[in-house]
């Protein structure tokens, strides 16, 4: 054993050997996570205890400097548990989760309401005041975050109000990840299972071939399984020409975790134990029901913002991200709700004329909209995803549309490392070099769904870019698309293809950050600005020249057809005032949610809906036809992904995101010259300075939501708006 308590074999002993830091994944065994875990978190207290009984005085080099370099061990067993955990999850994996979730927290706990170490800042920044210690600007914003998020962690509590905090944040902690185990439960208890055949007309061959695959797997032999994805809007809606599967398919999707009886269900696994029969009906599956752990979460958080001196969870999120406050935040919701929903209105006469067209006595209902949308899309532009599928070829728009943007805008290659491995047999592995031809890093790419994976798509890294540490990134994207058969193209649609483009955002801030700080690198930055570069990438796979260069058939390598391209590019606003009501409608589920007090939450599940319906209403966007992107009881960005009160952030973000994307238009698009601008001035920084003036630098002012409106429909031209950032 080491002198940590670990057995040395253990794989999380010592740094990785592999390139890059990559972890060993072929070495590592569940069993070896809890003493990791358990090493690691000793291992931290007693280095933070190294630096609290240091009796010279506070400088940045032994409190900052020695703070970063603390909880080694446990960083790198968090990075493989938590990656594994949420894209290839088992039971024995969930057990773990179960037990060192309060662990965690417990542990933050010790170190965060310390109030040694809140003292031991506190000089360190009376230092700086008097000029006894001068710090770098990292360093000086690294002390405020610090002495920030040690108030807003409670340090400066009275010893029962601590107590108390240590109570909820472990109680938090055990429902979040309860939530996201119960959410990927009842996502693929969810699956639709459908046996006729000609129920699919309108489904690609190559869908239609994943479903009978789907069912295969599960047990359904001869028959068809169309899986759920974890937003309210299932893709396969858009194209069904069969109206009653489509309402099946989305009362699917909205009764996940509402304690109702399931539609057609898949079979069990041994991380979603189900009661589903053989013919896919089932009632209720066992403990599919979320909503007793949403409202114990809620509550939990509202007492917590209480004891901190909050009057809500709302308001304490808001005051540590740029938006500042609710009335900030507030105020951007007013503009767009109200402009969204005229849009709506205006577009769901023109839905309900498609409906209508075919069967007069049909009412206009919410899994008709995205059916008719597609229909007027195809009509409007001479195009659709069925389409334009056979030329968004998964690989060929990875190299050749995303690689190829980062390599316009930034010089890096990518390079594959078959001899790497990653997670799981589908992850691949690609080393990052840049334009001197150094390594910067590499990039993992888990692109196809499996029920052992969470639902969305999402950014991970597990190495962060450090110079004081001596480290660079290694960065995960994750996708769910469909897997096809061995030998069969991936075809993705449209927006898919803004997805992969969206998460590489993501990946890039990692890739590209040039920070001495671990806990400054990369997306470690307020949440409602983290969507920022990722929304920016997006821009490129609309982008003319790109899309002639990755749109090709996959069968004849013939290009994307002129016109389609061109629908391609002006089809963006296309059904704009949809998504953005269905983004808002969950944003103001998030923030009413996240505004009780304890006393305010209900506490009986059955009025969940009752609560919901109420918001959408207050808020004006409670429209039939558009339900919330995502229903409360399957939110997992709120309720365990991180994005508690802050689901607004993806709105805020693209507003910075729609004014930057005009300046790279204005000044020449995808070059070099613009990449290393945006990479200088925002990328390579991450969190190492104070975000608004990050924001600001790159233009020279502050943030217009004048090109948003533009984006989205939702504006005359030439419209700008008030600042954005307080």
């Amino acid at each position: 054993m080491s002198d940590l308590g670990l057995d040395p074999q253990n794989p999380f002993a010592a740094a990785s050997v592999l390139p890059y830091g990559l972890p060993d994944f072929r070495a590592v065994r569940d069993e070896h996570f809890r003493p990791a875990f358990e090493a690691g978190m000793a291992q931290e207290r007693a280095e933070i205890e190294a630096i609290l009984a240091d009796p010279a005085p506070p400088t940045a080099e032994n409190t900052l400097d020695a703070l970063e370099r603390s909880g080694g061990l446990l960083r790198r067993t968090a990075a493989v548990f938590f990656t594994r955990h949420g894209a290839d999850t088992t039971a024995a994996l969930d057990a773990i989760e179960q037990e060192v979730a309060p662990l965690l927290a417990a542990h933050e706990d010790a170190i965060g309401l310390d109030p040694r170490l809140l003292g031991r800042l506190d000089a360190l920044q009376r230092a700086a005041d008097d000029g006894t210690v001068e710090l770098a600007p990292d360093a000086a914003w690294l002390l405020h975050t610090r002495r920030r998020d040690a108030t807003r962690a409670g340090a400066r509590l009275a010893v029962d109000a601590q107590g108390r905090l240590r109570a909820l944040n472990q109680e938090i902690s055990v429902l979040e990840a309860e939530f996201g185990r119960e959410v990927l439960a009842a996502t693929n208890a969810g699956a639709v299972l459908v046996h006729d055949r000609a129920e699919l007309a309108g489904l690609p061959a190559d869908l239609v071939d994943a479903a009978a695959r789907a069912a295969e797997q599960r047990g359904h032999g001869g028959a068809y399984l169309l899986d759920l994805r974890l937003p309210t809007q299932q893709p396969v809606v858009a194209l069904l020409e069969n109206r009653p599967l489509r309402e099946r398919v989305h009362r699917a999707s909205i009764s996940r975790g509402s304690g109702v009886p399931s539609t057609p269900s898949t079979p069990s696994t041994p991380s979603t134990p189900s009661t589903a029969g053989a013919d896919g009906t089932a009632a209720h599956p066992v403990g599919r029901d979320t909503r007793p752990t949403l409202l114990a979460l809620v509550r939990a958080r509202a007492e917590r913002a209480r004891l901190l001196g909050f009057p809500h969870h709302a308001a304490y999120v808001a005051d540590e991200g740029t938006a500042g406050s609710v009335e900030a935040v507030e105020e951007m919701l007013a503009l767009l709700t109200a402009r969204a929903v005229d849009r709506v209105r205006v577009d769901a006469t023109v839905r309900a004329a498609g409906l209508a067209a075919d069967d007069p006595a049909a009412t206009f209902e919410p899994w008709d909209w995205a059916y008719y949308a597609e229909r007027d899309r195809s009509t409007q532009f001479d195009v659709d995803d069925s389409r334009l599928r056979p030329y968004l070829e998964l690989d060929r728009v990875l190299h050749e549309g995303v690689f190829r943007a980062a390599g316009d805008l930034y010089g890096l290659t990518f390079e594959r490392r078959t001899d790497l491995a990653g997670y799981h047999p589908d992850v691949r592995v690609y080393e990052v070099g840049s334009a001197e031809g150094r390594g910067v890093g590499l990039f993992l790419a888990d692109l196809y769904a499996r029920d052992s994976k969470r639902g969305g798509a999402w950014m991970d890294s597990l190495a962060d870019q450090s110079h004081l540490l001596g480290t660079r990134p290694v960065v995960i994207n994750t996708l769910n698309i469909a897997r096809p058969r061995d030998g069969e193209p991936t075809l993705l649609t449209v927006d898919e293809v803004e997805t992969l483009f969206h998460e590489f955002g993501h990946a890039l801030h990692a890739l590209l950050s040039d920070v001495r700080y671990p806990s400054q690198s990369g997306t470690n930055v307020p949440r409602d600005v983290v969507e920022f570069p990722s929304q920016v990438n997006e821009m490129w796979a609309r982008d003319p020249d790109l899309l002639r260069a990755y749109a090709v058939h996959h069968l004849t390598g013939d290009p994307l057809p002129a016109p389609m391209a061109d629908a391609v590019v002006s089809s963006q606003v296309h059904d704009a005032g949809f998504t953005t009501a269905e983004h808002l409608a969950a944003v103001h589920l998030d923030q009413a949610w996240h505004r009780l007090s304890p006393e305010e939450v209900p506490a009986d599940p059955e009025e969940v809906a009752r609560f919901e319906e109420q918001a959408l209403d207050r808020a004006g966007v409670a429209l039939g036809s558009v339900p919330p992107r995502y229903r409360s009881t399957y939110f997992t960005h709120v309720f365990a992904g991180g994005y508690a009160a802050a689901y607004y952030s993806y709105l805020w973000s693209e507003v910075l995101d729609a004014d930057t994307a005009a300046w790279f238009r204005r000044n020449g698009g995808r070059t070099r010259a613009n990449g290393e601008r945006f990479r200088r001035t925002v990328l390579s920084r991450g969190g190492s300075a104070d975000p608004r003036r990050i924001v600001r630098e790159l233009q020279g002012r502050d943030p217009d939501i004048g090109p948003l409106l533009a984006r989205l429909g939702l504006g005359g031209p030439g419209e700008t708006g008030a600042e954005l950032l307080p």
